[in-house]
């Protein structure tokens, strides 16, 4: 109980907030960005994103929500959704009656793939354009050795 807290100094809270901002910004632009272009949602995206990068684009419910660090019910609407526009289909698991595959259909594979030019211009445009290689690098080992430090910790 008589821990100290370890306040952020200056330098700290102020490159925290412009993280914070700068995610938030970006991650907004591109939400809308895609979903005026090509009528898919950021999450819609990023589930798709997913599927698209594992074999025959089939996943575990619970290995996709761990991926997208997203809780059992989030996920579970959001499927039912994209399963009724027909981007993705649920599929029963033969091996465990609990579990469950979430599956990319020909009509999400065609959706991901108009998306994808859109979104690969805007990140080229909103971020790649502004940073340099040696700042990309720098940007992409800090966030590799974060995302290990989290997936360590995951219970």
């Amino acid at each position: 109980m008589g821990e100290t807290v370890r306040w952020l100094t200056p330098e700290e809270q102020h490159a925290w907030r412009s993280f914070v901002r700068l995610h938030e910004k970006l991650w907004g632009r591109l939400s809308r960005l895609i979903q005026a272009e090509s009528k898919l949602s950021a999450a819609d995206f990023a589930v798709l994103v997913n599927l698209t990068d594992v074999p025959e684009g089939r996943q575990r419910y619970q290995d996709l929500a761990r991926a997208l660090e997203w809780e059992k019910s989030r996920m579970s609407h959001h499927i039912a959704r994209m399963a009724g526009r027909g981007l993705v289909v649920r599929e029963e698991c033969p091996d465990d009656g609990r579990g469950a595959f979430v599956v990319i259909t020909e009509a999400g594979r065609a959706a991901i793939e108009a998306a994808a030019p859109l979104h690969v211009e805007a990140v080229r445009e909103l971020f790649l354009d502004h940073v340099t290689p040696a700042e990309l690098r720098v940007l992409a080992d800090i966030s590799e050795r974060v995302v290990r430090k989290l997936d360590e910790s995951v219970s």
